[in-house]
């Protein structure tokens, strides 16, 4: 994993101030649409400056992770992984308007699970993973039967929305 960490703090953006291109990156990561998920964040990260620069790349490098994942490239996915969880390490939790601590936790599951079953298993991994679809898990690095799958890009709540104002904000 890399320590390489923005130019600027990583102070938290509000959600409506990213492009409608970022959300479209977003749906298409959660619908494990990885190559194309990446063409839209690297579409970002081409014209963006610091800190959002980083941000975007960090974001752009997991979906190539996965998508090296899912081609059973072991290196290709490890050491992508490995840089996005360094480069969206510094961000606060709320950056960008998504919940970057489990996403965060959830890709250094994948990367450790990557480690700990070696190259010669990342067909096997790749499957038991089901791209998406979660499964039952006993490996020793996660709690057993805590299920694991794919991370998600999770929007956070807008906090100028208060509830019982007539709002139903994300519900």
């Amino acid at each position: 994993m890399t320590d390489e960490t923005p130019a600027l703090p990583p102070v938290p953006i509000p959600a409506d101030a990213l492009p409608p291109e970022f959300w479209q990156g977003v749906e298409q990561f959660n619908q494990g649409e990885f190559y194309a998920c990446h063409d839209s964040f690297e579409a970002l990260w081409t014209e963006a400056h610091e800190p959002d620069r980083t941000f975007y790349q960090g974001l752009l490098q997991l979906a190539v992770g996965l998508y090296h994942l899912g081609n059973h490239n072991w290196q290709g996915a490890a050491t992508l992984l490995g840089e996005a969880i360094g480069r969206l390490r510094p961000y606060d939790d709320n950056y960008g308007g998504i919940a970057l601590a489990p996403l965060r936790a959830q890709a250094k599951v994948i990367w450790l699970l990557l480690h700990e079953t070696g190259r010669d298993q990342v067909a096997d991994l790749a499957q038991r993973l089901g791209l998406g679809v979660a499964l039952q898990q006993t490996d020793p690095l996660v709690n057993p039967g805590q299920r694991v799958a794919l991370p998600r890009i999770i929007p956070r709540p807008d906090p100028s929305v208060v509830l019982g104002s007539g709002l139903l904000g994300w519900i």
